[in-house]
C-alpha cells in the first residue's frame, strides 16, 4: 500500500511539474507577445475573454493569466473590467485544456518525448528550444496521467479509500471543500481536475464526489491568484476578488444543484472520469455567461467593500544577519536575498509608473517615491555589509562574489532611480503643462513599458533561480531592448512629419521615457551577468551566441 501511494504521489508531483514546463516554455519563448496580444484583444468583454482563454490553453495556467491581466489592472493598462473578463475566459480555457489532455493519445506520447527532447537539447534558436520544451511538457503530462490511472487501479479496491469514498458520497459539501483546498495547495486547479477526473476514471472516487471535487477546485483556483496578489496595488486586488466572488457564487450554485440531483451527470458522459471533465467546462461556460455581461456592476460593489489601501504591513525585515560573518557561504547568502528584496520593490514601482502619463495621481507618485527611499536604503545596507563581511577571511570565488553583489545592487539603485526620479518627474511636467501624448506616442510607450516589465519578471526569476538559461535570455533581451527602442524613436520621428500637434508638444518627454525605459532594461539585465560569465555565454561586451547573431565561444 505505501508503494502503491508512492507511486501515486509521484504520478502527481510529475504532473504539476509537466504543466509547469509547458508554462515556462510559453513564458520564455513567447510571453511579450502574449502579453501584447492580450492586450489588443482586451478592446471589449466578449474579445477579452477569448483572448484569456487562448493564453490559458498555451500556459497551461489561468494563474498565470491572472496576474497578467491584474498586472494590466495596476499599471492603467486596462480597465479592471477588462482584466476580470481576461479572467474568466483564462478560466474556460484552462477547462478546454483539461479535455485536451485527456483525449486517448497516448501512442503519441514516446514521439513526442523524442521530439522534444532532441529539439530542446539540440536547438540553437532560443525559441525552438522553447518549443521543444513544450512538446516535452505535453509528451510528460500525458504520460503522469497514465500514470494515474495505473497507480490507482489497484488501490481502487482497498476497504480505507472505499471508506473515505463512501464517506464523501454521503457529504459532497465536504468533498467541495478538499476539492478547493487541493487545488489550492496543487497552485493549479488544471492539474487537480485532471487528479480527480483520473480518480473518477480508476473508480477511487464515486463520480458524484468526483464532481463535487472539480465544483472545489475551480473555487481553489480563484483562491490563488487572490492569495498572491492580496498584498498588491488596489486594481489588482479589486480584479482578483472580482473574479474570487463571480467563481464562489457560481460553484456554490452547481454544488446546490449536484445535491439536490438537477445535474444529471449520466447525460456529461457514459464514465465517471471523462463526466468530471465535462461538469468543469460547463461550470466554466456558465460562469462565462452569467458573469460577463455584469463585470462592471460587479467590480463597483466589490470596490466599496474593499479597504481603500492594503492593511499596513510592517517593516520587512532585513536579510543582512552579521552573525553569518563567521560563515561565508550564508553571509553571502543573506546578501543575495536582499538583493532579491531590492529587486522585488523595484518591480513593484516599475509596474504601474506609466498609469501616471495617462492621468496624474499625487498618491501613486507618492508611493513610488517612498518604494525608492527603500531602496536606497537597502542599497546602503548592502555595501555597507559587504564591506564588513570583506574584512574576514574570503577566498578568491567569495571574494568575486561580494564585488558581484554590490554591482547589482548598484545596478538596482539605478534601476529605481530612472524610475522614481527621472520617469516621475517626466509624468509631473506633462500633468503640470496639460500635455498628452497622441494616441501612437502612448500606445508604442506601453508597448515598450510591458516588454520591460516582462524582462523585470525575469530578472527576479534569475536572482531566485540562477537558471543559467533565464540568464542568458535576460541579456539577450537587453540587445533586443536596444533594436527596439531605435525602431521606436524612428517612429517617432516619422510622426513629426506631418506635424501633430500631440506628437510636437511632447516630443522631448516621448523620446526622454522610452531612452529611460531602455536604461531600466539595462539595469536589470545586470542581474544576469555574474551567471552569464560563469558559464561562458558573454563576451568581453556581448553575449556570446549561436542563432546567427553571434558566436559562441
Amino acid at each position: 500500500m505505501i508503494m502503491l501511494a508512492a507511486h501515486l504521489a509521484a504520478a502527481v508531483a510529475l504532473l504539476l511539474w509537466s504543466v509547469r514546463l509547458i508554462r515556462t516554455g510559453v513564458e520564455r519563448a513567447f510571453l511579450p507577445q502574449l502579453k501584447r496580444r492580450l492586450k489588443t484583444l482586451a478592446g471589449n468583454p466578449i474579445s477579452a475573454a477569448s483572448g484569456g482563454g487562448l493564453a490559458a490553453m498555451l500556459m497551461q495556467s489561468s494563474t498565470a493569466v491572472a496576474l497578467i491581466g491584474a498586472g494590466f489592472a495596476v499599471s492603467g493598462i486596462l480597465a479592471p473590467q477588462a482584466a476580470l473578463a481576461l479572467l474568466l475566459g483564462a478560466d474556460l480555457g484552462s477547462a478546454l485544456m483539461a479535455q485536451v489532455l485527456v483525449l486517448p493519445v497516448q501512442g503519441v506520447i514516446p514521439f513526442a518525448l523524442l521530439t522534444g527532447i532532441v529539439t530542446f537539447l539540440k536547438a540553437s534558436n532560443r525559441k525552438i528550444k522553447q518549443i521543444g520544451r513544450i512538446i516535452l511538457g505535453v509528451a510528460l503530462v500525458l504520460m503522469s496521467l497514465e500514470m494515474i490511472r495505473t497507480a490507482t487501479l489497484p488501490i481502487a479496491g482497498n476497504e480505507i479509500v472505499q471508506a473515505i469514498g463512501t464517506y464523501f458520497e454521503a457529504d459532497l459539501v465536504s468533498a467541495y471543500a478538499v476539492g478547493a483546498l487541493l487545488a489550492w495547495v496543487m497552485h493549479s486547479s488544471l492539474v487537480a481536475v485532471l487528479t480527480y477526473a483520473a480518480f473518477a476514471a480508476a473508480g477511487v472516487i464515486a463520480g458524484p464526489v468526483a464532481a463535487a471535487m472539480v465544483i472545489g477546485a475551480n473555487l481553489g483556483g480563484a483562491l490563488i491568484p487572490f492569495v498572491l496578489l492580496w498584498s498588491g496595488e488596489r486594481p489588482a486586488r479589486l480584479v482578483v476578488a472580482g473574479n474570487l466572488v463571480a467563481r464562489g457564487l457560481v460553484t456554490v450554485l452547481m454544488l446546490l444543484l449536484l445535491i439536490g440531483g438537477v445535474i444529471d451527470m449520466t447525460l456529461l458522459g457514459a464514465a465517471a472520469g471523462q463526466q468530471a471533465i465535462v461538469l468543469h467546462m460547463l461550470l466554466n461556460g456558465v460562469l462565462i455567461i452569467l458573469a460577463l455581461p455584469f463585470v462592471g456592476p460587479l467590480l463597483r460593489g466589490i470596490d466599496g467593500a474593499l479597504p481603500k489601501h492594503p492593511q499596513a504591513m510592517s517593516d520587512s525585515v532585513s536579510a543582512l544577519d552579521r552573525d553569518a560573518f563567521d560563515h561565508a557561504p550564508l553571509a553571502l547568502a543573506c546578501a543575495q536575498r536582499e538583493l532579491l528584496r531590492m529587486a522585488e520593490t523595484v518591480q513593484a514601482i516599475l509596474v504601474p509608473v506609466m498609469h501616471l502619463f495617462r492621468g496624474w495621481d499625487p498618491e501613486l507618485a507618492r508611493v513610488i517615491e517612498r518604494r525608492e527611499d527603500d531602496i536606497d536604503r537597502m542599497h546602503f545596507d548592502v555595501k555597507i555589509y559587504i564591506s564588513q563581511l570583506r574584512e574576514t577571511e574570503l577566498n578568491d570565488a567569495e571574494g568575486k562574489k561580494t564585488f558581484d553583489i554590490v554591482a547589482t545592487a548598484n545596478s538596482l539603485e539605478e534601476a529605481a532611480d530612472r524610475i522614481a526620479v527621472n520617469l516621475v518627474a517626466l509624468a509631473r511636467k506633462m500633468h503640470d503643462g496639460g500635455l498628452a501624448f497622441s494616441d501612437q506616442g502612448l500606445a508604442d510607450l506601453e508597448d515598450f513599458h510591458d516588454q520591460v516589465v516582462s524582462n523585470g519578471q525575469l530578472a527576479l526569476s534569475v536572482l531566485t533561480t540562477g537558471d543559467a538559461e533565464a540568464a542568458r535570455q535576460l541579456v539577450a533581451e537587453k540587445d533586443r531592448i536596444r533594436v527596439e527602442e531605435q525602431k521606436l524613436q524612428e517612429r517617432h520621428l516619422k510622426r513629426l512629419q506631418p506635424g501633430p500637434s500631440a506628437s510636437l508638444d511632447t516630443t522631448n518627454i516621448h523620446q526622454e521615457s522610452l531612452r529611460l525605459l531602455k536604461q531600466i532594461n539595462a539595469a536589470l539585465s545586470y542581474v544576469a551577468y555574474p551567471i552569464a560569465k560563469e558559464t561562458g555565454d558573454l563576451l568581453d561586451s556581448r553575449l556570446a551566441r549561436a542563432d546567427g547573431l553571434g558566436s559562441r565561444v
